[in-house]
Parts: structure tokens; C-alpha cells; sequence
């Protein structure tokens, strides 16, 4: 399936989901179409976005907090900036707290997950997920929607851990694996170091890579959105 096909397909996927969906804000997301995966990334509506968790498992573990900014007209726009935690029903542990910094009282203050993951969803609506490390917003909002809805949507994903990755192999460049560390990617930038694990720093440090990866010409602005989609889901 050549890339053409593979858009068409989010599309035909997207309305096969909607024909499906239950009311409600899954339903909402899925009546708008995909993004047109041929606009180039910088006339492209991009929103980062970041899940801090109590672990890895996302069919046992708990999400803890969601941010998310948006880039649109090549700029981050942090009017749009947005930090929730949410009211997880679970047990928060010591190693776990160190991470994430998020606390029992501040826990137990969140809002409900359906109500966190339907901002999350229309701000997502026509966009495409910009987040490093896909596998983690990747699987826990697809569990998340699965338990909320009873099915999950579709998302185009561009993952700066791929991309970077991806350049890494391309020169046959032997690295560690801590090279590919958010922090670590954004020093070879010149990006200013942020305390990592709150969910909207890491989304906006997220999207600073990525917008430096483009101002160093590594991404082109003319570059196809379709070029760097790594992965949707449903």
C-alpha cells in the first residue's frame, strides 16, 4: 500500500469508526476527517502531547496527568497550553512518585479520565499527535478510549523518537540508547533544559524539538506531513 492508499485508508478506517461510535465525544473526534496528510508539516495543525502515567502497562496502569500545546502557522502556540491531572482510582508508589511528582492530594483533586480524555479528543480533532515516544500516548489512550467508548479511534502520529532514530540509521551512526532521551535530543539543539515527567513540559519540550529539527533543515517546512507519520491506531 503506497501512502496515497494508506490516507485513504485513515479515511475509510475513520468512517467505518464513526458509523460505529457511541454519542458522545469519540463521536464528536471521529465526524471530523483526518488531516490532509499532504499539507506540508509547516502548514500542518500539530498538537504535542504528553501522558505522565504510574507505569508502563497500559492495560494495568493508570494515566495520571495529559498536557498538550498546539503548533499551527509554524508557531507554538502556548495560549493553547493545557495541564490536567486526573483522578486516577489507584495506589500511588514511592519509585513511581519520585517520577511524576504527582501526589495522592493532588490525585485525588483531578477531574475524571472521560472528562480529561474529551479535551484531549477535541483538541485533537483534525490534527495530528506529535509526542515522543509513541508507544506510551499511543497505547494508553487507546486503552483509555477502548474502556471510555468501548472501541478506539484513529490518530496520526508523528514520534520524535522515531524520527530521530530513523536519521541515527540512516548514517549507520552507532549510539546509546539514552542518546534518544528527550533531554539528551534537545541539548543537541541548544533547547534549555526542563524538569522532565509533568506532562505539559514535556509537551512543549517535545515540541520545540521538533519545530528545531525543522528551523535546522533536518525536516524541511516544504516536507510532506505524510512522510512522517509513524504510526495511527485504532
Amino acid at each position: 500500500m503506497n501512502l496515497i492508499q494508506s490516507f485513504f485508508s485513515l479515511e475509510t478506517q475513520r468512517k467505518r469508526l464513526l458509523a460505529k461510535a457511541p454519542e458522545g465525544a469519540l463521536k464528536q473526534y471521529l465526524s471530523v476527517p483526518i488531516i490532509d496528510l499532504e499539507l506540508p508539516i509547516m502548514a500542518s495543525d500539530i498538537l504535542a502531547v504528553d501522558f505522565e502515567t504510574t507505569g508502563l502497562n497500559a492495560k494495568q496502569d493508570n494515566i495520571l496527568s495529559i498536557g498538550y500545546v498546539a503548533l499551527a502557522d509554524s508557531q507554538i502556540r502556548l495560549d493553547s497550553c493545557y495541564h490536567q491531572i486526573v483522578a486516577a482510582h489507584c495506589e500511588l508508589e514511592g519509585d513511581n512518585v519520585t517520577i511524576h511528582t504527582i501526589t495522592d492530594q493532588e490525585k485525588a483533586s483531578g477531574r475524571p479520565l472521560a472528562s480529561v480524555v474529551e479535551d484531549l479528543l477535541t483538541a485533537l480533532a483534525g490534527k495530528t499527535m506529535l509526542v515522543h515516544y509513541a508507544q506510551i500516548e499511543k497505547n494508553f489512550l487507546e486503552q483509555a478510549c477502548i474502556k471510555l467508548y468501548g472501541m478506539a479511534p484513529i490518530f496520526p502520529i508523528i514520534d520524535t523518537l522515531a524520527l530521530a532514530k530513523k536519521r541515527h540509521d540512516r548514517y549507520s551512526q552507532a549510539y546509546a540508547p539514552s542518546t534518544l532521551h528527550l533531554t539528551n535530543l534537545r541539548s543537541e539543539y541548544g533547547l534549555p533544559h526542563y524538569s522532565a515527567h509533568n506532562a505539559l513540559n514535556d509537551a512543549i519540550a517535545t515540541a520545540e524539538l521538533f519545530m528545531a529539527k525543522v528551523q535546522h533543515s533536518e525536516l524541511k517546512g516544504n516536507t510532506k506531513l505524510k512522510s512522517l507519520i509513524t504510526s495511527a491506531f485504532s
